[in-house]
């Protein structure tokens, strides 16, 4: 049996914005940043976050699966400002899934606003349907919220600060 799950998160930066803080290695380096006790903490074990790049995620005590997922990074597309990992190990996996793949997305909504699209994406086998109950986006929503949150307060900071008057010495 194959499904995904989607959610949506508004956020009101540029998609821009947004994307600096998903591509590459900052995702991995803001997760562990801000969200240590809600997300986990994330250790690249190989790669520059470019494709094929490995990714180790240690889970917060509760998070069903094994605790921690290893994910390679399958898209990495700066132009259309879209991420895909897959679960090597770990997880859900763990717990009896198939495949489990993670596909980011940023889109843009406006000049100033843009939505993260996360969507959970699954394989499992037809005999086990009990696994369904595992599946929720609420780790990649937390991470939208969280991160989207980083991206609004350093935009409008940087905005204030461009908006600003330079004060000449003799003022």
């Amino acid at each position: 049996m194959r499904g995904e799950l989607t959610q949506e998160t508004a956020v009101e930066a540029p998609a821009s914005a947004v994307w600096e803080a998903y591509r590459g290695l900052e995702l991995a380096r803001l997760v562990t940043e801000l969200m240590p006790d809600t997300i986990g903490h994330a250790q690249v074990l190989e790669g520059d976050g470019g494709v094929g790049t490995l990714v180790n995620l240690t889970f917060p005590p509760g998070t069903p699966g094994a605790g921690y997922v290893k994910e390679v990074f399958t898209v990495a597309d700066d132009e259309k400002r879209v991420k895909e990992t897959e679960t090597v190990e770990g997880g859900l996996l763990a717990l009896g899934f198939d495949s489990l793949r993670v596909r980011l997305e940023i889109a843009e909504t406006g000049a100033e606003s843009s939505a993260i699209k996360s969507t959970l994406l699954y394989e499992v086998d037809d005999a086990k349907p009990e696994l369904l109950a595992y599946l929720s986006t609420d780790l990649l929503e937390r991470m939208a919220k969280g991160i989207a949150n980083h991206v609004v307060q350093n935009y409008n900071n940087n905005k204030k600060k461009k908006k600003s008057p330079s004060l000449s010495p003799s003022e």
